[in-house]
């Protein structure tokens, strides 16, 4: 399995304080002690874990384009969760919320959708293996931490999951602009998986006839969608004041 790299001090801070031994290298700017950074680096140094000092274009090569805040870590990869650890996902919260992703491709979205989840106090973000974005520096960096604490979940077939998050009791929520219910209206306590379909094309055709009910976000405006990652943090959001007006 490669390594990863993480561009950034929210990226790097995340995994220094839930997993640091993934660390192998950490490049940091060259003459850069700010007040930012400089926490950054004691900690990494109290670690024993060893950093690097570079120029600007070394870290810009590195980065390929991404902004990288003057630090850059190369990184053991992350756990991988799969099908099989929802049984210990879904005990882990009392009434567990879950964001699934169908077929989402762009990495800035995947991020912000992990963001969202994690200060919604998700308990996982659900994704296919096949078409859907992997969880690189690009998402990672715009997850801004949330893509160390918060499981992703690659499952074979997603429709059969969410069979079986049914079976376990999760009613499963599909977002369509064509519902004719929208999310203030919707029941949205309890066990339950929000679905989010892809960048333009929506929830595909299996995905949509498995889940138990469809919702929409209303648009007032001239626009008739929203991206999926805002429209996401609307719905767990949502879900979220529901259950503390319960």
């Amino acid at each position: 399995m490669s390594n990863d790299m993480l561009y950034g001090i929210h990226a790097v801070k995340a995994v220094l304080e839930n997993d640091p031994a993934r660390f192998i290298e950490v490049l940091v700017l060259k003459g850069r002690q700010d007040e930012r950074l400089l926490p950054v680096l004691n900690e990494l140094t109290a670690l024993g874990i060893t950093i690097q000092e570079a120029g600007r274009k070394v870290l810009d090569d590195r980065a390929k384009g991404a902004v990288h805040q003057g630090i850059i870590a190369r990184v053991k990869p992350a756990k991988q969760y799969n099908e099989n650890d929802l049984d210990a996902i879904l005990a882990s919260k009392p009434q567990p919320l879950l964001l699934v992703l169908d077929g989402v491709t762009d990495p800035h979205n995947l991020g912000a959708c992990l963001r969202n989840a994690d200060a919604a106090g998700a308990a996982a973000v659900i994704v296919p293996k096949d078409k859907s974005a992997q969880l690189n520096a690009t998402a990672s960096k715009v997850a801004c931490g949330a893509a160390e604490v918060m499981p992703l979940v690659r499952v074979t077939n997603l429709a059969r999951t969410l069979r079986a998050l049914q079976e376990k009791g999760v009613w499963v929520v599909g977002t369509a602009g064509e519902a004719t219910q929208d999310i203030y209206q919707a029941k949205l306590t309890g066990p339950m998986a929000i679905v989010m379909g892809a960048e333009g094309d929506g929830m595909r055709r299996l995905t949509r006839e498995t889940c138990d009910e469809l919702i929409k976000i209303p648009m007032a405006g001239a626009v008739s969608s929203l991206n999926v990652s805002v429209a996401s943090g609307i719905c767990l959001f949502e879900a979220v004041r529901q259950r503390q007006s319960n």
